[in-house]
């Protein structure tokens, strides 16, 4: 019963907007180690800890466990759902003016044991379009890891280039107060020697002052660049000097040319898309699932156990005692509400056709996005290079000037405001570069091949679990291999007369 899924249609370019700049490489497509590009070894040390430590990288992982059991009570449905061994004694006084109490006795004592089966058929294959919907989950839950491991990599980078643009601009401010400092010393000497006014003096301080005053706040948001790494790696604010280094750094250089392939690619390289496509194969199959109710269940009912009045007879050959038998079940009466259950399911599954299609959109919107601000980020760097290279030549110039007397502090101060502002701005564009860098990588899908050939909790997790519940072989990584790629060999493709068989999961 319901529709068999394919996958949805989503408009995708056929190339990138940028396709025709020489730093955009579109025949090929490298981003499973992306953060290698700016060959910085404290960036790719932050990366491998921040996949082993973080924690909510661990609850994705974790998440992937629960779609695993989950999908293992689906495969249990398709077998006897009511299976009980049971027993009990029972004493019943009855009354002598019932005809039961007149003709049997009024004491009558029930000893049983036995089990009872109820086994549902899945002739319509409402539990096989169960399985489905958990075979989909599963694939899901594995695309929102990935996922969550490409934002935790591009979050990490972003904050480790916050921390080098912060200690770098903290650099060129005191390079500054250097110059500047100089500045008012000359002010000084010229006014106490009566060669100029009070003025220049009061200016070169209000300068020197201001820019000073400017180093609390990189101090503070470098601070801040450092406690969000922390809690990224897994651990509370602390010194991270063992990682990232003593002495300040620079923002890593952005490399020059970045190969980002073409756009269809992103319907297989995106997580987040596969996870959109994953939740509407899920949902497609739940229709299947609500249009079973319409047919009648046919189940297979048994019971067999021992039944004696006696408790010396229990075990005689006589107290032997078996039923069982078909029978069916079909809701006529309630279709009103199968039937608009049927329709819920399938707005709910054209709702996930919609947002992955949207899924797909934002996809090449971000990657579009970042590939503007890389190669409008790069023609601005260079000309403000040139710009902070000339702004520190008018330093040196004005103040040799102001210091033979051939000008008045206006020179001077124009010019270290300017070097000021120019050589900020350069260190600001620098690092925005870098960050749409790795905002494109992220846009790409880039990162989670990371965690190829590992599972998705660490060792000591797995343990703490296995040590408080039986998990039996659930919990260790091959049965988490078995079953991905059993659920993906589930959901591809295949002739209506190739049936896929189950076992029970212990």
């Amino acid at each position: 019963m319901g529709p068999d899924f394919k996958r949805p249609e989503a408009p995708v370019s056929s190339a990138w907007l940028g396709a025709a700049t020489p730093a955009v490489l579109t025949d090929e497509l490298r981003v499973e180690r992306w953060w290698d590009v700016f060959g910085d070894p404290a960036l790719s040390v932050l990366v491998e800890q921040a996949f082993r430590e973080n924690l909510t990288l661990r609850s994705a992982g974790l998440r992937v466990i629960q779609a695993q059991a989950r999908r293992g009570i689906a495969i249990g449905l398709l077998f006897p759902q009511q299976q009980a061994l049971g027993g009990g004694i029972t004493y019943e006084v009855r009354s002598e003016n019932t005809a039961a109490g007149a003709l049997a006795g009024r004491n009558v004592a029930d000893w049983r044991a036995g089990l009872d089966a109820a086994w549902e058929l899945d002739l319509w294959g409402r539990f096989r379009r169960n399985i489905e919907a958990s075979d989909a989950e599963l694939l899901g839950a594995v695309a929102t890891y990935d996922d969550v491991l490409v934002s935790l990599v591009a979050e990490v980078a972003t904050t480790y280039l916050d921390l080098r643009r912060a200690e770098e601009q903290l650099a060129v401010a005191r390079d500054n107060v250097t110059v500047q400092e100089e500045s008012l010393r000359i002010a000084r000497v010229r006014f106490e020697a009566g060669g100029t006014s009070d003025l220049d003096v009061a200016q070169a301080e209000a300068l020197l002052r201001d820019t000073e005053a400017a180093i609390p706040e990189v101090e503070t948001r470098r601070r801040e660049a450092l406690d969000s790494l922390s809690v990224l790696l897994g651990m509370p604010p602390q010194d991270l000097t063992a990682l990232v280094g003593a002495e300040p750094g620079r923002v890593p250089e952005a490399p020059l040319a970045v190969a980002v392939g073409v756009p269809v690619e992103l319907l297989r390289r995106r997580p987040d898309v596969r996870a959109a496509e994953l939740a509407a194969a899920a949902q497609s199959a739940r229709i299947g699932v609500a249009a079973a109710d319409l047919l009648p269940a046919f189940q297979l009912n048994g019971s067999i156990g021992l039944d004696a009045e006696r408790a010396a007879h229990f075990f005689e050959g006589r107290s032997f005692a078996a039923l069982g038998g078909p029978s069916f079940s079909w809701p006529i009466l309630n279709y009103g509400r199968i039937v608009n259950d049927v329709r819920l399911q399938d707005a709910l599954f054209e709702e996930t056709l919609t947002r992955y299609a949207d899924t797909v959109l934002v996809a090449q919107r971000e990657v579009e996005d970042a590939l503007a601000g890389y190669l409008h980020g790069l023609e601005r760097v260079q000309l403000l290079a040139a710009g902070a290279s000339a702004a520190n030549r008018a330093v040196d110039i004005s103040l040799i000037q102001y210091r033979a007397g051939a000008t008045d502090y206006t020179a001077v101060l124009n010019s270290q405001q300017s070097k000021l502002r120019l050589d900020s701005q350069l260190v600001a564009s620098r690092a925005d570069v870098a960050t749409s860098v790795v905002a494109l990588y992220r846009a790409l899908g880039g990162g989670w091949e990371l965690r190829e050939g590992l599972d998705f909790v660490p060792q000591e997790t797995r343990a703490a679990m296995a040590k408080r519940t039986r998990w039996g072989g659930l919990i260790s990584p091959e049965a988490r291999s078995r079953d991905v790629d059993e659920a993906a060999a589930d959901a591809a493709p295949r002739p209506w007369w190739h049936w896929r068989t189950w076992w029970p999961r212990w």
